[in-house]
């Protein structure tokens, strides 16, 4: 991005919206090892974390996207036992890529700054992502 700061954009699996979250360059990275495959010789804290929570005999069963406020993303981890941890989207999309979870988010979240793209108009597509180039995070605060 223009602003150099990274950008998730999740994308809605049976629609057409867009969810833009900026992240951080640390959790950027950890997001691209993990989509591009990337094993470093000693696990970063993501790679030890999804460690921790298979030795101690759980399963990260879902992460949730579930508030934004102020501009700000709030997620949840689930795990198997039950118990939910809140957590920052970036963290949880980083621990989700290594462990196959998979990530919702809420409807309220959705209708409030997710973003439409229809996928059978290409020059829309092509309009939002010209539109990411020049958006900073400040145009998403409430008002």
């Amino acid at each position: 991005m223009p602003s150099n700061q990274p950008i998730v954009l999740l994308r809605e699996v049976s629609g057409d919206r867009y969810l833009p979250i900026w992240i951080g360059a640390v959790e950027a990275t950890a997001i691209a090892f993990a989509q591009q495959g990337v094993v470093p010789p000693r696990p970063l804290t993501h790679d030890l974390l999804k460690d921790v929570v298979e030795a101690t005999g759980n399963t990260l069963d879902e992460v949730r996207i579930t508030d934004v406020k102020d501009g700000v993303f709030y997620a949840s981890l689930v795990f198997g036992s039950g118990i939910e941890v809140g957590a920052r989207p970036s963290d949880s999309i980083a621990l989700a890529l290594r462990t196959g979870t998979r990530i919702v988010c809420s409807d309220d979240v959705l209708e409030e700054a997710g973003l439409a793209v229809p996928d059978e108009q290409e020059d829309e597509v092509e309009k939002f992502r010209e539109f990411l180039d020049h958006v900073t995070p400040e145009d998403f605060e409430a008002q």
